[in-house]
């Protein structure tokens, strides 16, 4: 990786990381299903910034199943985070009417 890219990884998963560490201490202190998928979104959305980052330095191998040349825990990882907030976006316009 060249440095640049190394600059940026850094600043995203600090960021990131504060994002999830935040959320988990909302977690803690609300019962709500909007505000808990929002939680799921975050810690998903950093679990997977992780998760490629490991790829990109080659400790995690992501080759197993492909759909449509996409390594499949690649393509899960990209989805599920915007899934929960789409979730947690619609509940809250349930509860608002």
């Amino acid at each position: 990786m060249e440095h640049g890219e190394v600059i940026l990884y850094i600043i995203k998963l600090a960021l990131s990381g504060i994002a999830a560490f935040l959320a988990i201490a909302l977690w803690s202190k609300t019962r709500d299903a909007a505000w808990m998928s929002l939680v799921a979104g975050a810690v998903t959305g950093y679990a997977g910034m992780v998760f490629e980052l490991l790829v990109k330095m080659g400790i995690v191998i992501a080759d197993g199943i492909q759909l449509a040349g996409i390594p499949l825990s690649s393509l899960l990882f990209a989805i599920i985070p915007t899934l929960f907030f789409i979730l947690a976006f619609i509940l809250m316009l349930r509860r608002t009417r």
